[in-house]
Protein backbone atom coordinates (compact mmCIF):
# COMPACT_ATOMS: atom_id res chain seq x y z
CA UNK A 1 0.00 0.00 0.00
CA UNK A 2 1.65 3.57 -0.80
CA UNK A 3 0.52 6.62 -0.27
CA UNK A 4 1.96 8.96 -2.90
CA UNK A 5 0.49 12.41 -1.64
CA UNK A 6 1.40 11.59 2.34
CA UNK A 7 4.47 12.33 4.42
CA UNK A 8 5.42 9.14 6.63
CA UNK A 9 3.87 10.73 9.51
CA UNK A 10 0.63 11.00 8.19
CA UNK A 11 0.88 7.69 5.81
CA UNK A 12 1.63 6.35 9.67
CA UNK A 13 -1.71 7.94 11.43
CA UNK A 14 -3.53 6.35 8.50
CA UNK A 15 -2.31 3.09 8.89
CA UNK A 16 -3.16 3.03 12.00
CA UNK A 17 -6.78 4.51 11.43
CA UNK A 18 -6.97 1.27 8.96
CA UNK A 19 -5.74 -0.80 11.26
CA UNK A 20 -8.09 -0.45 14.28
CA UNK A 21 -11.09 -0.34 11.89
CA UNK A 22 -9.86 -3.97 10.60
CA UNK A 23 -8.84 -5.38 14.25
CA UNK A 24 -12.09 -4.30 15.69
CA UNK A 25 -10.86 -1.62 18.55
CA UNK A 26 -13.38 0.90 16.57
CA UNK A 27 -14.73 2.50 19.80
CA UNK A 28 -11.23 3.17 20.60
CA UNK A 29 -11.03 5.30 17.47
CA UNK A 30 -12.92 7.74 18.48
CA UNK A 31 -10.16 9.01 20.89
CA UNK A 32 -7.38 8.95 18.42
CA UNK A 33 -7.69 12.21 17.08
CA UNK A 34 -7.12 14.04 20.78
CA UNK A 35 -3.93 10.72 21.45
CA UNK A 36 -2.17 11.84 18.53
CA UNK A 37 -2.25 14.95 19.05
CA UNK A 38 -1.29 15.13 22.72
CA UNK A 39 1.53 12.76 21.85
CA UNK A 40 2.94 14.84 19.09
CA UNK A 41 1.91 18.26 20.67
CA UNK A 42 4.71 20.95 19.21
CA UNK A 43 4.19 23.22 22.19
CA UNK A 44 5.18 20.63 24.74
CA UNK A 45 7.40 18.57 22.84
CA UNK A 46 10.23 21.61 21.75
CA UNK A 47 12.55 19.24 19.29
CA UNK A 48 9.60 17.31 17.89
CA UNK A 49 9.11 19.39 14.99
CA UNK A 50 13.56 18.42 14.44
CA UNK A 51 12.26 14.88 14.61
CA UNK A 52 9.66 15.22 12.20
CA UNK A 53 11.78 16.61 9.62
CA UNK A 54 14.12 14.18 9.93
CA UNK A 55 12.10 11.08 9.04
CA UNK A 56 10.51 13.38 6.49
CA UNK A 57 13.59 13.79 4.90
CA UNK A 58 14.86 10.44 4.46
CA UNK A 59 15.26 9.67 0.56
CA UNK A 60 13.03 6.91 -1.19
CA UNK A 61 14.24 3.98 -0.93
CA UNK A 62 14.15 1.00 -3.56
CA UNK A 63 11.31 -1.19 -3.44
CA UNK A 64 13.47 -4.22 -3.86
CA UNK A 65 14.78 -4.90 -0.09
CA UNK A 66 15.18 -8.18 2.03
CA UNK A 67 13.84 -7.51 5.65
CA UNK A 68 14.34 -9.74 8.56
CA UNK A 69 12.82 -9.25 11.43
CA UNK A 70 13.70 -12.73 13.15
CA UNK A 71 17.56 -11.23 13.73
CA UNK A 72 19.57 -10.31 16.29
CA UNK A 73 20.14 -6.77 14.27
CA UNK A 74 16.53 -6.22 13.17
CA UNK A 75 17.46 -5.52 9.21
CA UNK A 76 17.11 -4.26 5.89
CA UNK A 77 19.40 -5.23 3.09
CA UNK A 78 19.22 -2.69 -0.06
CA UNK A 79 20.94 -0.71 -2.10
CA UNK A 80 22.10 2.67 -1.64
CA UNK A 81 24.74 4.69 -3.26
CA UNK A 82 27.18 6.50 -0.90
CA UNK A 83 25.47 10.09 -0.70
CA UNK A 84 22.26 8.18 0.06
CA UNK A 85 23.98 6.54 2.92
CA UNK A 86 25.38 9.50 4.32
CA UNK A 87 22.02 11.20 4.02
CA UNK A 88 20.41 7.95 6.02
CA UNK A 89 22.91 8.22 8.82
CA UNK A 90 22.65 12.08 9.21
CA UNK A 91 19.33 12.22 9.46
CA UNK A 92 18.93 8.94 12.03
CA UNK A 93 21.76 10.99 14.38
CA UNK A 94 19.20 13.83 14.78
CA UNK A 95 17.13 11.14 16.50
CA UNK A 96 19.90 10.21 19.34
CA UNK A 97 19.87 8.66 21.78
CA UNK A 98 18.94 4.93 20.44
CA UNK A 99 18.22 3.15 23.34
CA UNK A 100 16.34 -0.23 22.30
CA UNK A 101 17.63 -2.49 19.13
CA UNK A 102 20.41 -3.58 17.47
CA UNK A 103 19.77 -2.21 13.84
CA UNK A 104 20.85 -2.98 10.78
CA UNK A 105 18.97 -0.30 8.04
CA UNK A 106 20.83 -0.27 4.61
CA UNK A 107 24.10 -0.98 5.25
CA UNK A 108 24.05 1.63 8.62
CA UNK A 109 24.59 -0.43 11.91
CA UNK A 110 22.85 1.49 15.02
CA UNK A 111 24.27 -0.14 18.23
CA UNK A 112 21.80 0.97 20.76
CA UNK A 113 22.31 1.36 24.80
CA UNK A 114 20.40 -2.13 25.35
CA UNK A 115 20.74 -5.58 23.78
CA UNK A 116 17.35 -6.19 23.67
CA UNK A 117 18.02 -9.04 21.67
CA UNK A 118 19.68 -10.31 24.73
CA UNK A 119 16.34 -9.75 26.61
CA UNK A 120 14.66 -11.12 23.73
CA UNK A 121 16.25 -13.98 23.39
CA UNK A 122 15.18 -14.52 27.48
CA UNK A 123 11.82 -14.17 26.69
CA UNK A 124 11.14 -15.84 23.33
CA UNK A 125 11.41 -19.59 24.33
CA UNK A 126 8.92 -19.14 26.72
CA UNK A 127 5.88 -17.00 25.09
CA UNK A 128 2.76 -18.89 23.55
CA UNK A 129 3.30 -19.29 20.08
CA UNK A 130 2.82 -15.22 18.68
CA UNK A 131 1.88 -16.14 15.17
CA UNK A 132 -2.19 -14.74 14.25
CA UNK A 133 -2.08 -13.01 17.64
CA UNK A 134 -2.99 -9.21 18.26
CA UNK A 135 -0.60 -7.81 20.85
CA UNK A 136 -0.18 -5.01 22.75
CA UNK A 137 3.23 -3.89 23.59
CA UNK A 138 3.00 -1.12 26.49
CA UNK A 139 6.25 1.35 26.58
CA UNK A 140 7.64 -0.40 24.24
CA UNK A 141 10.29 2.28 23.49
CA UNK A 142 11.37 2.85 19.59
CA UNK A 143 9.65 -0.82 18.65
CA UNK A 144 13.01 -3.00 18.83
CA UNK A 145 10.55 -6.20 20.41
CA UNK A 146 7.58 -5.32 18.28
CA UNK A 147 9.38 -5.66 15.09
CA UNK A 148 10.29 -8.59 16.49
CA UNK A 149 6.97 -10.07 17.50
CA UNK A 150 6.00 -9.44 14.05
CA UNK A 151 8.54 -11.55 12.83
CA UNK A 152 7.19 -14.32 15.04
CA UNK A 153 4.04 -13.71 12.84
CA UNK A 154 1.92 -11.76 14.65
CA UNK A 155 -1.32 -10.33 13.11
CA UNK A 156 -1.55 -7.18 14.60
CA UNK A 157 1.19 -5.26 17.26
CA UNK A 158 0.47 -2.03 19.01
CA UNK A 159 3.27 -0.10 20.27
CA UNK A 160 2.26 2.49 22.91
CA UNK A 161 4.82 4.92 24.59
CA UNK A 162 4.37 8.88 25.45
CA UNK A 163 7.91 9.37 24.18
CA UNK A 164 7.20 11.23 20.43
CA UNK A 165 11.32 10.42 19.98
CA UNK A 166 10.58 6.86 20.13
CA UNK A 167 7.53 7.37 17.89
CA UNK A 168 9.62 9.16 15.29
CA UNK A 169 12.79 6.67 15.71
CA UNK A 170 9.86 3.76 14.68
CA UNK A 171 8.62 5.49 12.19
CA UNK A 172 12.50 5.81 11.17
CA UNK A 173 13.03 1.91 11.34
CA UNK A 174 9.58 1.46 8.92
CA UNK A 175 10.64 4.00 6.32
CA UNK A 176 13.46 1.20 5.88
CA UNK A 177 11.00 -1.96 6.47
CA UNK A 178 8.47 -0.75 3.88
CA UNK A 179 4.73 -1.16 3.70
CA UNK A 180 5.04 -4.91 2.95
CA UNK A 181 6.18 -5.93 6.50
CA UNK A 182 5.27 -2.94 8.36
CA UNK A 183 1.72 -2.89 7.85
CA UNK A 184 0.61 -4.96 11.53
CA UNK A 185 3.43 -3.08 13.42
CA UNK A 186 2.25 0.36 14.70
CA UNK A 187 2.70 3.07 17.48
CA UNK A 188 0.40 5.08 19.41
CA UNK A 189 2.01 8.15 21.36
CA UNK A 190 -0.23 7.17 24.50
CA UNK A 191 0.38 5.54 28.54
CA UNK A 192 -1.37 2.69 29.97
CA UNK A 193 -3.71 5.37 31.01
CA UNK A 194 -5.32 5.81 27.86
CA UNK A 195 -6.49 2.73 26.54
CA UNK A 196 -10.10 2.83 27.10
CA UNK A 197 -10.83 0.72 29.83
CA UNK A 198 -11.92 -3.09 30.22
CA UNK A 199 -10.97 -3.31 26.64
CA UNK A 200 -10.36 -7.15 26.36
CA UNK A 201 -9.16 -7.07 23.00
CA UNK A 202 -5.67 -8.68 22.48
CA UNK A 203 -4.16 -11.67 22.93
CA UNK A 204 -0.52 -11.01 24.59
CA UNK A 205 -0.15 -7.79 26.41
CA UNK A 206 3.54 -6.77 27.48
CA UNK A 207 5.15 -4.62 29.59
CA UNK A 208 9.13 -4.54 30.12
CA UNK A 209 10.47 -2.75 32.37
CA UNK A 210 7.43 -0.55 33.03
CA UNK A 211 6.04 -1.59 36.33
CA UNK A 212 8.97 0.01 38.45
CA UNK A 213 7.95 3.38 37.55
CA UNK A 214 4.40 3.29 38.19
CA UNK A 215 3.20 4.60 41.47
CA UNK A 216 0.61 1.94 42.10
CA UNK A 217 1.90 -1.21 41.15
CA UNK A 218 -1.21 -3.05 40.98
CA UNK A 219 -3.75 -0.47 39.07
CA UNK A 220 -0.90 -0.94 36.52
CA UNK A 221 -1.45 -4.83 36.32
CA UNK A 222 -5.27 -4.18 36.46
CA UNK A 223 -4.82 -2.08 33.46
CA UNK A 224 -2.46 -4.84 32.14
CA UNK A 225 -5.28 -7.73 33.04
CA UNK A 226 -8.48 -5.35 30.89
CA UNK A 227 -6.31 -5.10 27.95
CA UNK A 228 -6.49 -8.84 27.80
CA UNK A 229 -8.86 -10.73 26.11
CA UNK A 230 -10.33 -13.71 27.74
CA UNK A 231 -7.55 -16.70 28.13
CA UNK A 232 -4.79 -14.14 27.46
CA UNK A 233 -1.24 -13.96 27.86
CA UNK A 234 0.64 -11.40 29.79
CA UNK A 235 4.28 -11.17 29.26
CA UNK A 236 6.02 -8.91 31.97
CA UNK A 237 9.56 -7.85 33.16
CA UNK A 238 10.50 -5.48 35.80
CA UNK A 239 13.54 -4.87 38.36
CA UNK A 240 13.17 -7.10 40.99
CA UNK A 241 15.03 -7.51 44.23
CA UNK A 242 16.14 -11.13 46.03
CA UNK A 243 13.49 -11.88 49.26
CA UNK A 244 10.33 -14.27 49.94
CA UNK A 245 6.74 -13.13 48.80
CA UNK A 246 6.65 -10.38 51.61
CA UNK A 247 9.71 -8.13 50.44
CA UNK A 248 9.18 -5.33 48.40
CA UNK A 249 12.16 -2.27 48.30
CA UNK A 250 10.83 1.52 47.37
CA UNK A 251 14.15 3.30 46.72
CA UNK A 252 14.75 7.22 47.79
CA UNK A 253 14.04 9.78 45.06
CA UNK A 254 16.54 7.91 42.69
CA UNK A 255 17.58 4.56 41.51
CA UNK A 256 20.80 3.66 39.35
CA UNK A 257 20.56 7.25 39.23
CA UNK A 258 16.54 6.80 37.54
CA UNK A 259 14.18 9.28 39.33
CA UNK A 260 10.74 8.15 39.14
CA UNK A 261 11.18 4.37 40.52
CA UNK A 262 8.79 3.32 43.16
CA UNK A 263 8.78 -0.58 43.83
CA UNK A 264 11.50 -3.38 43.16
CA UNK A 265 9.32 -6.23 44.70
CA UNK A 266 10.95 -9.65 45.18
CA UNK A 267 9.93 -12.29 41.99
CA UNK A 268 7.64 -13.99 44.55
CA UNK A 269 6.00 -10.65 45.91
CA UNK A 270 5.70 -10.25 41.98
CA UNK A 271 3.79 -13.46 41.80
CA UNK A 272 1.81 -13.23 44.55
CA UNK A 273 0.89 -9.56 43.42
CA UNK A 274 -0.08 -10.88 39.61
CA UNK A 275 -2.30 -13.64 41.74
CA UNK A 276 -4.36 -11.08 43.48
CA UNK A 277 -4.78 -9.10 41.10
CA UNK A 278 -6.56 -12.52 39.27
CA UNK A 279 -4.07 -14.05 36.73
CA UNK A 280 -3.31 -17.87 36.39
CA UNK A 281 -0.54 -20.21 35.79
CA UNK A 282 1.60 -17.57 37.06
CA UNK A 283 5.68 -18.04 37.01
CA UNK A 284 9.04 -16.79 36.71
CA UNK A 285 11.11 -17.58 33.60
CA UNK A 286 14.13 -15.54 33.73
CA UNK A 287 15.91 -13.32 36.45
CA UNK A 288 19.08 -11.68 35.21
CA UNK A 289 21.40 -9.31 36.44
CA UNK A 290 22.18 -6.48 34.27
CA UNK A 291 25.11 -6.27 32.93
CA UNK A 292 27.50 -3.66 31.52
CA UNK A 293 27.73 -5.60 28.43
CA UNK A 294 24.08 -5.13 27.84
CA UNK A 295 23.41 -1.70 28.66
CA UNK A 296 26.24 0.41 27.63
CA UNK A 297 27.07 3.49 25.76
CA UNK A 298 27.80 3.67 22.06
CA UNK A 299 28.39 5.45 19.12
CA UNK A 300 24.11 6.20 19.34
CA UNK A 301 23.94 6.81 22.57
CA UNK A 302 26.38 8.99 24.08
CA UNK A 303 25.26 10.21 26.90
CA UNK A 304 25.87 8.21 31.12
CA UNK A 305 24.29 4.52 31.14
CA UNK A 306 24.62 1.35 33.62
CA UNK A 307 28.48 2.18 34.09
CA UNK A 308 28.11 5.36 35.48
CA UNK A 309 25.06 4.38 37.59
CA UNK A 310 26.97 1.78 39.66
CA UNK A 311 29.27 2.41 42.66
CA UNK A 312 32.84 2.11 40.73
CA UNK A 313 34.25 0.55 43.68
CA UNK A 314 31.55 -2.46 43.99
CA UNK A 315 29.75 -3.10 40.77
CA UNK A 316 27.03 -5.02 43.07
CA UNK A 317 25.51 -1.69 44.13
CA UNK A 318 24.31 1.31 42.72
CA UNK A 319 25.43 4.98 43.34
CA UNK A 320 23.06 5.61 45.99
CA UNK A 321 24.52 2.29 47.98
CA UNK A 322 21.16 -0.03 46.91
CA UNK A 323 21.17 -3.39 45.14
CA UNK A 324 22.39 -3.04 40.95
CA UNK A 325 19.42 -4.00 38.56
CA UNK A 326 18.48 -6.99 38.56
CA UNK A 327 15.41 -8.15 36.56
CA UNK A 328 13.00 -10.74 36.16
CA UNK A 329 10.26 -11.79 33.27
CA UNK A 330 7.22 -13.57 34.55
CA UNK A 331 4.17 -14.92 32.04
CA UNK A 332 0.74 -15.04 33.32
CA UNK A 333 -2.81 -16.24 31.94
CA UNK A 334 -6.20 -14.02 32.28
CA UNK A 335 -8.81 -16.51 33.17
CA UNK A 336 -10.94 -17.75 30.44
CA UNK A 337 -13.98 -16.38 31.77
Amino acid sequence: MTEPNLDPLQAAERRLYLAFLEHGLTHWLAALPEQLARGLDRKRHGDLPGWEKAVAKLPTLPAQRAVDLNADHVSVDLELTDAERRRCENLLRILMPWRKGPYRLGGITIETEWHSDWKWQRVAPHLSPLAGRRILDVGGGNGYHAWRMAGAGAAFVLVIDPSPRFYCQFQAVRHFIGDADAHRTHFLPVGIEDVPARLEAFDTVFSMGVLYHRPSPLEHLQQLKDALAPGGELVLETLVVEGDEQTVFMPGERYASMPNVYFLPSSRALIHWLERVGFDDVRCVDETVTTLDEQRTTDWMTFHSLADFLDPEDRTRTIEGYPAPRRATLIASKPDR
